[in-house]
């Protein structure tokens, strides 16, 4: 059995409110945010987050699942046994 859980950390947040958004924007992110699974103030924090990462802040495979499960308290799978022997990979051309 394999548990994805994330440890909780303690910091600091800050707020912003955003004034004059026009209606038919926040209607795209009401559906982008439905999508996506998120609230939409999730999803702000997201586009935000993504519009101002550097090239090299890529979320990697783990961070990335965690941002998408996180919130359900993590994912249990069953693993099956494996039925065919372990064989190497075939690297030929």
């Amino acid at each position: 059995m394999l548990a994805l859980m994330a440890d909780e950390e303690v910091g600091v947040l800050a707020s912003i409110s955003v004034r004059n958004l026009e209606d038919d924007v926040k209607e795209r992110l009401r559906i982008r945010a439905a999508h996506h699974g998120r609230s939409m103030e999730s999803e702000i924090r997201a586009i935000l987050a993504q519009a101002v990462s550097e090239p090299n802040d890529e979320p990697r495979l783990f961070q990335a699942m965690l941002d998408r499960f996180g919130e359900n308290g993590g994912v249990e799978l069953e693993l099956p046994p494996r039925q065919t022997p372990v064989r190497a990979a075939d690297l030929s051309p």
